[in-house]
């Protein structure tokens, strides 16, 4: 089935919704704003799974949240569904010169710093203003990072970037010794955005690492929960050397 076919059998099946169904028919851009973020972030959860069916249904939830967005806008005669269509497009093609117009881009890197020079251009006052406030810190400061390097406020070498970790990490330890709260809050601060950079040097995505950290975290302390349920125990009878030697052979068993 050709894709805009299934777009309007959605589009149908939204509009049929939001005029007979009672909840549909009371949502508004605020109510829906949480949820929107539950399914992104649901999408994230498949993709760290490289849950392809997962992905699939996600994106299908996704899509039905823009479509609804859509529809309300057009309800409040701000944008319709094409307006959002149309804006994207135009904004793709504005800021991809070196395919429509005549700017030479050869690397992802230049493409990144014309990026940055045509928002400049349309108005934005500085590089960082498109990062979103309510990002998560971790991914913020990533995005961050990405941003400043586009106009060479980067690190040459990984050598440079492992010793600002480590300098960071000493400073922590130097206020923490100190007792002194509020200093080693903005020393640890320090630290997790000196790992940020260090993971973005490396290649790898600081939130994506963290997140296979959590589920294996998971992992195995519910494995700790299911050993002692055999045993007849709760974790509340069970000592410390217990539970970390049951971690340790689930460890090695992985």
């Amino acid at each position: 089935m050709p894709y805009y076919n299934s777009i309007e059998r959605l589009r149908n099946i939204l509009d049929v919704l939001r005029t007979q169904c009672p909840w549909d028919k009371k949502q508004t851009i605020d109510t829906l704003r949480q949820l929107t973020i539950e399914e992104t972030y649901e999408l994230a959860g498949a993709i760290t799974d490289k849950d392809w069916n997962g992905i699939r249904e996600e994106l299908g939830d996704l899509l039905l949240h823009l479509l609804f967005y859509a529809r309300i806008g057009a309800e409040q005669e701000q944008f319709t569904l094409e307006d959002v269509i149309e804006g994207v497009c135009n904004k793709l093609v504005q800021r991809h010169p070196h395919i429509y117009g005549s700017v030479t881009a050869r690397t992802d890197e230049e493409v990144k710093k014309n990026w940055e020079k045509i928002k400049l251009r349309e108005g934005k006052k500085s590089i960082l203003s498109g990062v979103p406030q309510a990002l998560p810190a971790l991914v913020k400061a990533l995005r961050l990072q990405e941003k400043t390097k586009t106009v060479g406020f980067e690190w040459e070498h990984m050598d440079q970037v492992q010793e600002k970790v480590s300098e960071e990490i000493k400073e922590l330890y130097e206020a923490a010794a100190t007792g002194n709260h509020e200093r080693t809050e903005d020393e640890l601060g320090d630290v997790f955005f000196a790992l940020i950079n260090y993971a973005r040097f490396a290649g790898i995505d600081p939130e994506q690492a963290l997140e296979r950290t959590n589920k294996k975290f998971i992992r195995r302390f519910q494995a700790i929960e299911a050993r002692a349920g055999e045993l007849g125990k709760t974790l509340q009878e069970m000592s410390l050397a217990e539970m970390d030697a049951i971690w340790n052979e689930v460890k090695k068993q992985e």
